[in-house]
């Protein structure tokens, strides 16, 4: 059976009107841009000069640090904080503690590097051993000893023999915690 004209037209106009229906409610999703993803730039944990001894430095953690998610958009350029782990007796006058322990060893400071440009640790560890030699590596948060053997590990900061600029932040890496440059 053949339906009539006038049916065939108003079903038409009806399949037509749902689709224009459906298209104006559909139109917004499509026409809206994508969603950017949230900011991916990456941040790194920065350290700090806290104190001075006699040929001594104390590296660590200010009010300004954030351990957990970095604290300098690695935009920045800044120094990188380097180490050179020798085995050095804890000097007179130092009593490490695990938020103040003893490096065993001697910092320095790169030039400012461009936080992005730090890729991985093996690429920072590649600059201090280029700036220093093949011993040196980035400094890390839990660089610091402690205990009568200095057979403990602390972290927050630590004292070290070498000389690094007052009132400069530096990059300093964090094993466990994606505060780096690179995370």
């Amino acid at each position: 059976m053949r339906k009539p004209r006038h049916l065939r037209k108003v079903l038409r106009s009806t399949a037509t009107a749902v689709a224009a229906a459906a298209s104006l409610v559909l139109l917004p999703l499509a026409a809206a841009p994508a969603q950017a993803a949230p900011s991916a730039i990456a941040s790194g944990m920065t350290w700090t000069v806290l104190a001075k001894g006699d040929g001594t430095v104390r590296v660590g953690a200010d009010a300004s640090t954030d351990a957990y998610n970095g604290d300098t958009a690695a935009t920045a350029t800044l120094p990188l904080l380097c180490l050179r782990v020798n085995g050095s007796a804890v000097p007179s006058g130092i009593t490490p503690d695990f938020y103040a322990g003893w490096s065993r060893g001697t910092v320095a400071a790169t030039p400012p590097v461009l936080g992005r440009t730090l890729t991985s640790r093996a690429v920072a560890d590649a600059l201090c051993a280029q700036y220093y030699g093949p011993e040196w590596r980035m400094a890390e948060f839990h660089d610091g000893r402690y205990g009568s053997a200095l057979e403990y590990s602390g972290g927050w900061s630590f004292w070290a023999y070498g000389y690094v600029p007052d009132g400069t932040r530096f990059w300093t890496a964090i094993d466990d915690q994606p505060a780096n440059p690179w995370n």
